[in-house]
């Protein structure tokens, strides 16, 4: 291990260090996670090993001062994840019983927090090894999640009155109870950040920050959100946060009667399985798994801006789960389709997150990036550009940590139904172009509207074309996924329309468009009368009987 700078000053910012938050309490753990900055993988990883190893071993260690180390994470016990339902639990009822309007002033309050630390959320999260632009992106998400617009959207929907027959009629969602939220490795923090909507919803919420990469989770939790229940005199134990094994996390969230929703973002098979475990105690499951979305060109699309929607597949080396994973394309413009996103692709680079322009990930563990690229040449698939892995500066290398932009050309929707990286999420910068036809436009239009439908995942599906009615027949035709888009980034984000959720493998048996103040509530109805004769109401005087 490369000896720490002497002095502590050598770092140029202080180590975070956070402890378990229960019931309005920090409470230490049973040891810690550290965070060292993404730059340590790229420089140097055997000293990004050995620091972790040294510091788990003995926190006192003059290691914490190395530059390389951004903060830590205390472990919680058993017990402090057992605590942390027990105080949800215990202040559910008064925190549901907070009027909606005033819950409601948690998503604005919140999105000014996140715009008065923008700079240390986008710190963070490129010392977990997101690229700047795509820092940048995830924050776009938030601030449209919770952008005016949309709060009074989700308002409206939590609550709605009416007048009729002299009786006073609610429409509302009431609070489930105890959320429990489990955020993905590749975007804990973001993702935490929904658990905010959960709170709108009048919910108390215990989140479990990952292991393996905790820090900016606790940041937003315990610095951002925490904060604001408290000047809101939130009870103790609406919001908790603990660090903790998923796997026994998890079992104790699924066996505990005090849980109500399971919020899990994660891979499919994990996130199916809990499902079925959830559905059998009687809890609700609430979905965010694998994504292979679809971008569908036609024949008459400006191929230029199709071509650069189609290469947000490579944005952080496509280890985005709503990132598109595949192009199907009208013969008639497929080879230039192809040409101009091999062109696009080119300008795509590895390098540092915190450079402006870098918009690749490392990649740890390629095998199957490999194995999926073998298998589809295999059953027919050309390799148009990329393949191989590369250096920090973008020289091939095979021990590099990045993967070049990759694209497949596939003639026609038989052999794509034979290639994996068609039909499954690959979750690396490979993107096959499937070239369909040629035809009569109309059954070939149907043809590939209705490959796009039958999609096992189906999170989102987008469209680039000129004609209005090919746009009316692909909205009509498509029910797959939980947003779709025309003409626009497949991964932009927009005020009113959900930021996640889908159908199929997305989102389970249960799965559609995702609002979380919505998913982690219940539609309730309600009559308030004057003093209805109750034999005349039931009978018929309302309508004339």
């Amino acid at each position: 291990m490369p000896d720490p700078p002497s002095p502590p000053a050598a770092r140029d910012h202080p180590l975070r260090s956070y402890l378990s938050y229960l019931a309005g309490e920090d409470v230490p753990g049973t040891g810690w996670v550290y965070t060292l900055t993404s730059r340590s993988l790229l420089e140097d990883v055997f000293a990004s090993v050995s620091l972790k190893r040294e510091l788990e071993r003995d926190p006192h260690s003059t290691a914490a001062g190395h530059p390389y180390v951004v903060g830590r994470v205390a472990v919680a016990s058993a017990r402090d994840n057992a605590r942390a339902l027990e105080a949800a639990a215990e202040a559910a009822p008064a925190w549901a019983a907070v009027p909606l309007e005033r819950r409601m002033e948690l998503g604005a309050a919140f999105r000014r927090q996140l715009l008065r630390h923008r700079d240390e959320f986008l710190r963070l999260l490129t010392a977990e090894a997101h690229p700047l632009r795509l820092a940048r992106w995830e924050l776009s998400c938030l601030l449209a999640v919770y952008a005016e617009e949309s709060l009074d959207w989700y308002r409206r929907q939590m609550h709605t009155e009416f007048r009729h027959g002299g009786r006073r009629l609610i429409v509302r969602r009431v609070p489930d109870g105890v959320v429990c939220l489990n955020p993905p490795q590749n975007a804990p923090a973001p993702s935490a950040a929904l658990a905010v909507l959960a709170l709108m919803a009048g919910n108390a919420v215990v989140v479990r920050a990952p292991r393996s990469i905790a820090l900016s989770t606790m940041y937003v939790m315990r610095e951002l959100v925490a904060p604001l229940l408290e000047d809101m005199g939130a009870p103790p134990g609406a919001l908790g946060v603990v660090c903790g094994n998923p796997g026994s996390t998890l079992d104790l969230w699924v066996d505990s009667p005090l849980v109500d929703d399971i919020f899990y973002i994660g891979g499919c098979e994990e996130g199916l399985r809990l499902e079925r475990r959830c559905v059998a105690k009687g809890k609700k499951p609430v979905l965010e798994l694998a994504g292979n979305d679809t971008i569908t060109v036609w024949k008459d699309a400006d191929l230029d801006l199709a071509a650069r929607a189609a290469c947000e597949a490579f944005y952080g080396s496509g280890q985005i789960c709503m990132a598109p994973n595949r192009v199907l394309a009208h013969a008639a413009v497929a080879d230039e389709l192809t040409r101009r996103i091999a062109r696009e692709a080119a300008r795509i680079r590895p390098g540092h997150p915190e450079d402006e322009g870098v918009l690749l990930s490392p990649v740890r563990r390629s095998e199957r990036f490999f194995a999926l690229l073998d298998q589809a040449r295999g059953a027919g698939a050309t390799l148009v550009c990329g393949g191989h892995r590369t250096e920090l500066d973008g020289t091939r290398s095979d021990t590099g940590v990045f993967l070049e932009p990759t694209v497949l050309r596939v003639d026609g929707l038989a052999d794509a139904r034979r290639i994996d990286a068609v039909q499954q999420e690959t979750f690396f910068p490979l993107l096959p172009v499937v070239s369909v036809g040629p035809g009569d436009d109309g059954p070939l239009l149907d043809e590939m509207l209705a490959f796009v439908d039958a999609g096992a995942h189906g999170l989102r599906n987008s469209l680039w074309t000129r004609s209005d009615e090919v746009v009316d027949t692909f909205l009509r035709r498509v029910r797959n996924g939980g947003l779709l888009k025309v003409n626009d980034s497949h991964i932009g984000f927009l005020p009113y329309l959900p930021s996640h959720g889908g159908t199929g493998l997305t989102g389970g048996v249960f799965g559609e468009a995702n609002y979380p103040m919505l998913k982690t509530s219940h539609l309730q109805g309600v009559s308030v009368s004057a003093g209805a004769d109750p034999r005349r109401a039931a009978f018929g005087d309302l309508w004339g009987g």
